[in-house]
């Protein structure tokens, strides 16, 4: 019997912290039910603040007053480390200097789509800002990255130079923000299955088997829980 097919749109934003822990539970999840059924997984974007000046604000001080203060900043980046570091993440808040805009990451994640890279570029940009603490707000940063991952540095600056795919990913934000989405990770399964948040690997893979089953008996069901942004 064929396996079921299951799409998984994965709509986040690259400084996200539970969009890369959820990232890396789905991806758990995926790889413990591969025998099972077959996916195809793609990025959608959503800026958490899109107000943010290009150049990027102070990160410490940003948070701190988004949280309510310094010391609850520690409290919750140390917490989040310590989640992370269970899913294989090392994040290093104190090396995040800079709290970028991500509209340009955004668009390099949709210029990687075109050449098969979508899923590597966004890996690299989390990584970059999360573990290593990269100014994603630098173009030649997002370059360098790019080129990491195996696309053409020369060609890729001439994009991130360009205002090429900018009103396409507006317009893909502008449709996540009309299907109600206000916070990410959120997950859209063929086309109508919800999963929001960074869901337990468990959960996902509880959550999967019940849609494949779904799907192949024609009957749906959406789940709207989970930590996020």
């Amino acid at each position: 019997m064929a396996k079921p097919l299951i799409k998984i749109d994965i709509v986040s934003d690259v400084v996200c912290p539970w969009c890369y822990i959820g990232k890396r539970r789905l991806e758990k999840a995926m790889n413990q039910l591969k025998d099972e059924m077959v996916f195809e997984a793609e990025f959608h974007p959503f800026e958490l603040n899109p107000t943010l000046p290009a150049e990027g604000v102070d990160q410490k001080k940003y948070l701190s007053d988004k949280f309510g203060g310094e010391e609850r900043y520690h409290q919750i980046t140390a917490h989040t480390t310590k989640i992370a570091a269970q899913e294989g993440l090392k994040f290093s808040f104190e090396k995040q200097l800079i709290s970028p805009n991500t509209f340009q990451s955004h668009r390099l994640i949709a210029w990687a789509k075109k050449f098969n890279k979508q899923a590597a570029m966004k890996e690299a940009l989390m990584s970059a800002y999360f573990e290593k603490g990269i100014d994603l707000s630098k173009k030649e940063n997002l370059a360098a990255l790019a080129a990491r991952v195996e696309l053409d540095k020369i060609k890729t600056e001439k994009f991130l130079n360009s205002d090429d795919l900018s009103d396409e990913v507006k317009k893909e934000e502008q449709l996540n923000y009309q299907r109600g989405i206000s916070s990410v990770p959120y997950f859209i399964i063929n086309n109508k299955y919800g999963l929001s948040g960074a869901q337990p690997t468990e959960v996902f893979v509880q959550a999967l088997r019940e849609i494949a089953t779904e799907v192949m008996n024609g009957f749906s069901e959406s789940d709207e829980v989970g930590e996020r942004c």
